[in-house]
């Protein structure tokens, strides 16, 4: 980044003061080398946990509670999921009362913050507890095909949640209004009706409470499908600014991208817990490992950590496929509206809102980027202009 950054690229040309584009670099050192240290920190703990005997001792003090299955794997998870919430806090405050504070980003106040917390917690609470009592409700009712029963279960369970967090668990946090431009609301409705796309209801998350950070987006499936604005978006961004974000977010729906990550995952997912299922029966693990008390619970965790990082050539791979669906949902907002400028407008505004890299390393790029970088995002759409349109927009 300070290599290649150090000057305005042409297609910010008169759009971005070179003072903006020094912050940007700074913010994007400084939220780097935070990650850095979060990220050593949490393996360290995770490494001394497994391999420093914590593990262990944990787990012979859960079994040393002589408690029915199904309570000794809810309390060995809660009391685990709490650990690590306690761990985080320090570095969630100082991301969003520091960094974020600093670079002009932060809204959020320390009493707001608070009741977010608790908030979350909650939540998790109750939906942890949920699915370890069903799981594990599962794995003892079936003991040789709980892992099939299991994968039922939770992809039930994720698209419950889809459909309730609209109604339910989102308005906890923010509050939803409709938009109050006529104008815009029918122009919005005439693009949906134009990508297929019947959204219940098209609304103002007032997103500004916690962050100036701009965005927009669909939430919910089916009948509880929405349109959200943040506020910030509205405040910032001129009708057909707005109109190609959303038509790039449309394009997501009509190229079936949600549906096909879900599919993927569920795959994956299917197959992981059939090689759960496979690799507990036996007690290799436990010896492994040193897990003086064999418990299911234990070999979940240790499971958990050796997935983590054989999964890790599947990252690379996922980001491709996402940074692959925004090129595709770009393309899909010039096909909707016919209009690259705004799109391109739209991205540039966003980038200097959120002060977003302009330079990031290919390789890091390949690695870890679900999305394209904003310049060659920019090029691609003004690439599209003499382009052909398909006739039927729908078909994209």
């Amino acid at each position: 980044m300070r290599k290649a950054g150090a000057s305005i690229p042409p297609e910010f040309e008169g759009r971005l003061e070179a003072s903006l584009l020094k912050k940007a670099q700074d913010y994007e050192a400084e939220k780097t080398r935070f990650g850095f240290i979060s990220s050593i920190f949490g393996n360290i703990v995770t490494i001394v946990f497994i391999f420093g005997g914590l593990l262990n001792i944990y787990n012979s003090w859960i079994v040393s509670l002589n408690k029915s299955f199904i309570i000794s794997g809810w309390i060995f998870f809660l009391f685990l999921t709490y650990g690590g919430e306690l761990l985080s806090i320090p570095f969630g405050l100082y991301k969003i009362f520091k960094i974020e504070n600093k670079y002009g980003f932060n809204t959020m106040t320390s009493r707001l913050w608070m009741s977010d917390f608790i908030k979350s917690l909650l939540i998790s609470t109750a939906i942890l507890s949920l699915s370890v009592f069903a799981g594990f409700w599962l794995i003892q009712w079936s003991p040789n095909y709980w892992w099939f029963l299991v994968w039922g279960f939770f992809f039930m369970f994720s698209i419950f949640i889809m459909y309730v967090s609209p109604y339910v668990i989102e308005p906890l946090f923010h509050k939803f209004t409709p938009i109050e431009d006529e104008s815009l609301k029918d122009r919005i409705i005439t693009l949906a009706n134009k990508a297929g796309i019947h959204a219940s209801r098209i609304l103002r998350i007032d997103a500004s409470k916690r962050s100036k950070h701009t965005n927009a987006y669909f939430t919910g499936i089916g009948k509880t499908k929405r349109i959200v604005l943040y506020d910030t978006l509205l405040k910032s961004m001129s009708h057909g600014e707005i109109l190609s974000v959303l038509a790039h977010e449309m394009g997501h729906w009509k190229r079936k991208h949600l549906l096909k990550t879900i599919a993927a995952f569920e795959v994956f997912s299917f197959i992981a817990l059939y090689l759960c299922f496979r690799v507990i029966q036996s007690d290799f693990l436990s010896t492994l490992f040193h897990i003086s008390a064999n418990t299911l619970f234990a070999k979940f965790v240790i499971l958990a950590f050796l997935a983590s990082i054989f999964s890790l050539p599947l990252s690379p791979l996922m980001n491709f496929f996402m940074r692959r669906y925004e090129r595709q949902a770009d393309r899909a907002s010039y096909e909707f509206t016919r209009d690259s400028e705004n799109m391109v407008s739209a991205l540039i505004k966003l980038s200097k809102e959120n002060l977003s890299n302009l330079y990031p390393h290919p390789l890091y790029v390949a690695l870890h980027y679900s999305h394209p970088p904003v310049l060659e995002r920019i090029r691609y759409l003004k690439g599209l202009i003499n382009s052909p349109v398909p006739e039927r927009v729908g078909g994209v």
